[in-house]
């Protein structure tokens, strides 16, 4: 009996401890003027965690990527990445706002594709991609210019490498968008909208490039989108935003096709309604 104890014991020490979260968002509030965008937002997301962030225009939702970017501040709350406070820095026990030289360092751990790709018009596919690597990680321009070639291989766009921004279609710039924000190796990837500036024929080649992402990387990727039927087939967890907070969450099966609040339920019908097929 007491060698069986022993084997349980054994075998709760040696038992995985969960990981930590790789994104901590605490009692977040964010306003614009008078407008309050976010109010009191809290939400973990765990590594490799794919999520969709869903909810009508105006919820809030690109603002908190943006704030994840370090492309907004915040008015109150916490924010952690990877462990380490986002928009603060810890200082004698205490959390002081963060200084250039640490959000400089933080935004290395996160990349952004927007939903207006964002390139430089005057350089080449191949420099659009290269050139932060260069510049911001130190990282010789031959090995930059071997790893955009691989990105461009993998989004399907070798033979675009010498081309212009203004050569190529809208899927093809987001493509290469894409591209060159996992030059960076980011551990976290956000996307905001990108297919929503495209034309609907061309949106399937943008989809199937972040599909293969999400499938063949433990990448942690954020999604906002109104492409219902991609945010059910991609995400492990979806959240749905109204008025700056989340008003549930849960598996996609779930809020798709069992949605427990009313107002889910009310933006889905609507989304229905207007022929975007879940």
């Amino acid at each position: 009996m007491k060698e069986h104890d022993h084997t349980g014991d054994s075998m709760n020490a040696a038992r995985p401890k969960a990981p930590s979260p790789i994104i901590e968002v605490k009692d977040i509030s964010k306003s614009f003027g008078s407008h309050q965008v976010l109010k009191d937002l809290s939400f973990d997301v765990q590594p490799g965690e794919k999520l969709a962030l869903i909810g009508p225009s105006g919820s809030g939702k690109t603002t908190i990527l943006r704030i994840l970017m370090t492309l907004e501040t915040i008015d109150g709350g916490v924010i952690r990445i990877d462990g380490e406070p986002l928009w603060h820095m810890e200082k004698e026990g205490q959390l002081v706002p963060a200084n250039e030289a640490h959000l400089h360092r933080m935004r290395t751990k996160v990349g952004m594709v927007f939903q207006l790709f964002n390139l430089f018009p005057h350089k080449t596919v191949l420099d659009n991609i290269t050139m932060a690597p260069i510049l911001t990680k130190g990282i010789s321009r031959s090995d930059a210019k071997a790893r955009a070639m691989e990105l461009l291989d993998m989004v399907g766009l070798a033979d675009k490498a010498t081309a212009k921004p203004a050569q190529l279609s809208g899927g093809q710039k987001q493509r290469v968008a894409i591209a060159r924000a996992l030059a960076l190796q980011p551990k976290i990837m956000l996307f905001d909208e990108v297919t929503s500036a495209l034309d609907p024929e061309i949106v399937e080649e943008v989809l199937g490039v972040m599909r293969k992402l999400a499938a063949e990387t433990d990448m942690t990727m954020l999604l906002v989108t109104h492409e219902m039927g991609f945010a059910h087939d991609f995400a492990d967890r979806v959240l749905f935003f109204d008025a700056g907070r989340i008003i549930e969450q849960g598996p996609p099966d779930q809020i798709f096709r069992a949605p427990q609040e009313e107002r889910t339920q009310l933006f889905l019908r609507k989304i229905l309604a207007a022929g975007r097929a879940i």
